[in-house]
């Protein structure tokens, strides 16, 4: 039952599954894990207050709930 693959279609098979996600790599200080919140006609993610002033960058790890699609 069982088929087997030339070298040429396991890496085209590969080659579009590791293209249907994306990655990334960021170099920083530290990582907090957090949920997006609703914030008047946005949203926000709280961080903690000793990275005032400090650069960062968001990264949504998962689709959005549905919620308002503005």
């Amino acid at each position: 039952p069982y088929r087997s693959f030339n070298t040429n279609t396991i890496k085209y098979i590969q080659n579009i599954y590791f293209s249907m996600v994306n990655r990334f790599e960021i170099d920083g200080e530290e990582v907090l894990d957090g949920e997006v919140k609703p914030f008047g006609n946005s949203a926000h993610v709280t961080v903690p207050k000793r990275w005032r002033g400090a650069d960062v960058k968001v990264v949504r790890t998962s689709e959005p709930d549905g919620g308002d699609d503005e």
